[in-house]
């Protein structure tokens, strides 16, 4: 029994076939015996015989021929339901025929009152075939359980429309499945108490006593509108009493009509944290990236690759993904040539900071759109090689930004950092001087042609390096999870979100903005890293301990998006504003900067810095050893 039901054997068809055939004899000779009253000589003297056996030849070719014995037992579900009572119903129709056509005309006989048995048959005959299938369908689940010692998780369901009674129904066929459906939860008060399938369907604030009563263990809802309030209400409520959430797709994404269970996930913190979807003016975009050469820096970012995937939509004439890091670039190829073979791309490796290569890619490859996103982007690291991240942030994009005027570029967009206001570390710093530059070229005298726009955002989720990765990797190894200081805030948006708002700041932009995003509320990261561990299903300071390391070096508690002495404009898009700055001359910043990069030169770390900060005057280090620079300006 053991190996029939844990290697999945299954009966064959013909030994269903004939129990089917067995119960519907038998269901006939019941309603024969209820229509006579069971009275036994009365029976015997009318006939019994020929009208069973013509009943029984008369079901062989309709069960056949319907195919009733064909599903698997175990896998029994509502269709097969619906062939039973129609094979019944048929199996009747073309009895009674023969009966009232044929053998009570032929044999002369009239004892069989035909349609008192047929209609008691019918319900009796029905009520038997689809019983065997629930009794055995139960049965194998039953044993098949209890046979391969699974551990058993107990689920709630998010909803109880249409799509969560599929997911209801796809985990209770699904013979692999660990899941117990215990019942509903709903918000919808007209729903509340009623059954679904034979569950309840709950209210949200049933949660805790669900818990401890029913032994919950997960609640399950399906990915799609996770920014709706109720859910997050739901999901906060669950996470504090100890509720693991897990998300499922919908039935539209499953595979072969139904879900399996490497397709339920658990809940991500990106999940949690998106918002609403942003809505931007695909048409105005398409206008501007359709037909165009356009070009990529750091494609194989996390921005930049994203950039590349959403520019593929709009049908440029070239797309350039121009990046020096050799796999990251392969990877992104592969995805664009499986994801967009009809789209014109060229592969560069090449890096920002070298003229030669890069003018050698603008002569031949001619972009109308730059979409500048090479950069060091990570704080500590940069903060201890200040040269590099003159090299490539400063110097990188000095010499795009020169090639895009000098071979007519139409408009160039920066990918900077809300690190650049006010900044406290090298690596804002350099971005700001980035922008310094890019908006004095938009205004120098001999630019004809090229507009550069500047977008300016926080953190995004995901990217490369970023905090939620080194959370989760943390989790599982088994902790700890390191968190800089216990105040620390940050603001975050999702890669495809940021990249929207970039592609439409470049649409709406007329050359010198430095456009600024909406990036909702700041996230204080300890709770950040508390509902990370949550969402694992383990428990902060029990499971996973939080260990504070200090802040690392240039990092500061709160980013800012705007320093204070800015002012925004609004745009007409809601989460787009325009940070009015002070302008900088060209030369001005140009004779600056060229001091800078020849420092630069030279490798003093301390040199550069002290350049660096008379270019950018709001720049104070925090926990860095350049602080002694601060004190120096004050001296004097």
């Amino acid at each position: 029994m053991r190996k029939i039901l844990l290697d999945n054997k299954v009966l064959p068809r013909w030994i269903i076939f004939l129990i089917d055939l067995v119960l519907a004899s038998w269901s006939f000779v019941l309603a024969y015996f209820i229509s006579e009253e069971f009275q036994f000589p009365e029976i015997l003297r009318g006939h019994f015989l020929i009208y069973t056996n013509l009943y029984v030849l008369t079901c062989i070719p309709v069960f056949f021929f319907l195919k009733v014995h064909v599903g698997l037992i175990r896998y029994s579900n509502m269709r097969d339901m619906a062939r039973i009572f129609t094979a019944m119903l048929l199996s009747s129709v073309i009895y009674a025929a023969l009966v009232v056509g044929v053998i009570d005309p032929q044999l002369g006989i009239r004892s069989l009152r035909v349609r008192e048995v047929l209609i008691i048959n019918f319900f009796i005959g029905s009520s038997l075939l689809i019983f065997l299938r629930i009794a055995a369908k139960g049965t194998f689940q039953y044993f098949h359980d209890k046979l391969s010692k699974r551990d058993r998780v107990r689920v709630l369901i998010y909803g109880a429309d249409d799509k969560a009674v599929l997911v209801k129904q796809a985990l209770e066929r699904s013979m692999t499945s660990k899941f117990i459906i215990v019942g509903f939860i709903d918000t919808d008060r007209s729903k509340l108490n009623s059954l679904v399938e034979q569950k309840r369907v709950y209210h949200i604030k049933d949660l805790g006593l669900l818990r401890e009563t029913k032994n919950v263990d997960k609640l399950l809802l399906l990915n799609d509108r996770l920014d709706e309030r109720d859910k997050q209400v739901v999901i906060e409520r669950c996470l504090r009493i100890g509720i693991q959430v897990v998300t499922a797709p919908t039935p539209d994404k499953w595979l072969s009509g139904t879900i399996g269970e490497f397709q339920i996930k658990n809940l991500r913190i990106e999940d949690l944290l998106q918002r609403k979807p942003i809505e931007i003016d695909n048409a105005k975009v398409k206008a501007d990236l359709f037909g165009k050469r356009v070009l990529v820096t750091g494609a194989a970012g996390s921005i930049g690759s994203e950039i590349v995937r959403q520019v593929m939509t709009y049908h440029p004439k070239l797309l350039i993904l121009c990046d020096q890091a050799e796999s990251p670039l392969h990877e992104i190829q592969l995805e664009v040539e499986e994801n967009f073979p009809d789209v014109n791309c060229e592969i560069v490796i090449a890096d920002v900071r070298n003229h030669q290569r890069m003018e050698k890619l603008f002569q031949q490859l001619r972009p109308q759109m730059v979409y500048h996103a090479a950069a060091y982007k990570h704080v500590p690291l940069m903060e201890n090689n200040p040269v590099e991240a003159v090299n490539t942030n400063v110097k990188g994009t000095r010499i795009v930004a020169d090639l895009s005027v000098q071979y007519g570029v139409e408009k160039f967009v920066m990918i900077s950092t809300d690190k650049a206001v006010n900044p406290t570390n090298v690596m804002g710093t350099s971005k700001r001087i980035a922008e310094i530059y890019t908006q004095s070229l938009n205004s120098a005298p001999f630019n004809k042609n090229t507009r550069f726009i500047t977008t300016r955002f926080g953190n995004v989720l995901g990217s490369n390096g970023s905090v939620i990765p080194r959370f989760r990797a943390q989790i599982e190894k088994g902790g700890p999870i390191t968190v800089t200081h216990p105040e620390i805030m940050r603001y975050f948006m999702t890669i495809p979100e940021a990249v929207q708002l970039v592609l439409e700041a470049g649409t709406m932009g007329q050359g010198g903005e430095i456009y600024v995003f909406d990036m909702g509320k700041p996230v204080k990261i300890v709770n950040l890293a508390r509902k990370m561990i949550k969402l694992a299903g383990l428990q902060p300071g029990v499971d996973i301990d939080i260990v504070y390391t200090g802040l690392r070096p240039g990092e500061k508690l709160y980013e800012e998006l705007l320093a204070s002495e800015e002012l925004t404009l609004p745009t007409h898009h809601e989460k787009i504003s325009i940070a009015r700055v002070i302008s900088h001359d060209y030369v001005d910043a140009s004779v600056s900067i060229d001091r800078l990069l020849e420092l630069n030169e030279g490798s003093d770390n301390m040199a550069v810095v002290r350049q660096m900060k008379a270019i950018v005057p709001e720049f104070i280090s925090k926990n860095s050893p350049y602080e002694e620079l601060d004190e120096e300006s004050e001296v004097f």
